[in-house]
This record gives structure tokens, C-alpha cells and sequence, in this order.
């Protein structure tokens, strides 16, 4: 079990990433993992769509009712906003909190069924539920709460300062994954580490991935999305792998042990 004083020492010993090997790497894994991606991004459409639903049919209903009368009034949406009672924007942003931590669950889960692909390990479709229980979710809850705090403010500073916290941010959830018994201030400060020292590869990996993704999803129509929105989550776990190691041995280690 990992400590967040051994996770330090392991980041700051850490040697130096070559871009090209985790960018190829990224792509290696991605083979081996697009099946898991497309469920990861099909559970997250569906998980969502009530919210969705809920958000969007009062619009939907306006829209078919000025239809069938025939008169168009600009005013509608400003007079339905004005109206919007405070449990329908409570229930709306309850709603977004909790489907947005049962996606975080599964994404969490999907980095555990990537290290197995990666380590040539079977892995099965219920295995995207394992941090589906009361105490993780609590956590996940809190970590994307301490996240939306950060990037709103943020934000706010003209985007700048979001722009450098979201290689940390983006580190947090494979830290849950990977080290599920650490506290939130833990996870929250390993992933800070992390981000801050591996801060320009981090961010040039995502963002040639992103632009790799947009131009895909454009050329297929947004078909493509379905299929390759999952490879923006390889870097982030190659720089893991590579910094944190797994407590992997090598071979020559393993024989001076006597483990083979």
C-alpha cells in the first residue's frame, strides 16, 4: 500500500519522460483498450441522459407548443428563466453533482482495467462498477467538489491559472484509482505533485491528443468521438505508470528475490 511520503519520494526521484516514447506508447495501449473506452463513453452518455431529459424538455415543450399556435414569441425562454423556481435549479445542479460522480466512478475504473490490459491481464465489463459503493463515491464526490473550485475561480482569472491546474486536476481521479485508501487531501496533493513536475509533457501530450480527437471526430461526422475519446485518457496514465512504477520489479530484481 502506498503512502502519499513514498508517492513523493517516487515523484521527486523521478527521471526524465521522452515525449515521443509516451506518445507512441499511448497509442500501443489505445489498440488493446478501445473496446473499454467506447463502453466507458456509451455508460457515460447513458448515465447522463436523465439530466439531460430533465433539462432540456421544458425547452422542448415551448418550442412544439409555439409550433402548433403559430406565434413565435422571442420573449419565451427569458420569461421561462425568470419563472425557473429554486428547487428546479436545486433539483438541475443535484442531479449534474450525482451523475457526475457515478462517470467519475467509471472513469476511475476504467484506469484499474487499463493497467490490467496493460500488464496482459483479462479484465470484464462489471469491473466498471468496482468503485460503485457508498465510501468511494463519497470521496469521488469530494475530489470533483475540491476540482470545481479550483477551475471556477480559476477560470475567472481569465483562464490563465486554469490553464496550469488542469494538468494536476487531471491527475486526480487515477490517483483515486490507484491509491483508493488515501485521504482526499492525500490524492489532492500526490496529484498536484505530479502534475507540477511533469506539468509540460502532461500538457503537451493532451493537448496533441485533443487535436488528434477533435479532427477525427470532425472528419467521421462526431461518429468517431465514440471510438477515440478514450486515448486522451493514456498519457495521463503513462506518466503515472512511468513516475509511480506500480511497485513493478524488473526481472533481474525478481531473480535476486527468488520470485522466478
Amino acid at each position: 500500500m502506498n503512502t502519499i511520503e513514498t508517492l513523493q519520494q517516487k515523484i521527486n526521484q523521478a527521471k526524465e519522460l521522452d515525449f515521443g516514447t509516451i506518445f507512441s506508447e499511448s497509442f500501443e495501449l489505445f489498440k488493446k483498450t478501445w473496446i473499454q473506452g467506447l463502453l466507458l463513453h456509451l455508460f457515460s452518455i447513458v448515465i447522463m441522459l436523465p439530466l439531460i431529459i430533465i433539462f432540456y424538455v421544458p425547452f422542448i415543450g415551448m418550442i412544439i407548443a409555439q409550433q402548433e399556435s403559430g406565434y413565435n414569441d422571442p420573449d419565451v425562454f427569458n420569461e421561462f428563466f425568470a419563472g425557473m423556481s429554486v428547487i428546479y435549479i436545486l433539483v438541475v445542479i443535484a442531479g449534474a453533482l450525482t451523475l457526475a460522480t457515478v462517470t467519475y466512478a467509471l472513469t476511475a475504473a476504467y484506469f484499474r482495467m487499463v493497467k490490467k490490459i496493460d500488464h496482459g491481464e483479462e479484465v470484464k465489463t462489471s469491473e466498471f462498477f468496482y468503485f460503485l459503493k457508498g465510501n468511494h463515491l463519497k470521496k469521488i464526490f469530494i475530489i470533483m467538489f475540491i476540482a470545481i473550485l479550483i477551475a471556477i475561480p480559476s477560470a475567472l482569472l481569465c483562464y490563465i491559472p486554469l490553464i496550469y491546474v488542469i494538468v494536476p486536476m487531471s491527475f486526480f481521479f487515477i490517483f483515486f484509482a490507484f491509491n483508493p485508501e488515501l485521504s482526499v487531501g492525500d490524492i489532492v496533493k500526490g496529484s498536484f505533485s505530479l502534475g507540477n513536475k511533469k506539468w509540460l509533457i502532461t500538457f503537451g501530450l493532451l493537448v496533441v491528443m485533443y487535436i488528434i480527437v477533435l479532427v477525427l471526430t470532425m472528419v467521421t461526422c462526431g461518429i468517431g468521438q465514440l471510438f477515440v475519446q478514450s486515448i486522451l485518457f493514456h498519457p495521463v496514465y503513462l506518466i503515472y505508470k512511468h513516475v509511480i512504477d506500480f511497485g513493478e520489479k524488473s526481472e533481474i530484481e525478481q531473480i535476486g528475490m527468488g520470485e522466478i
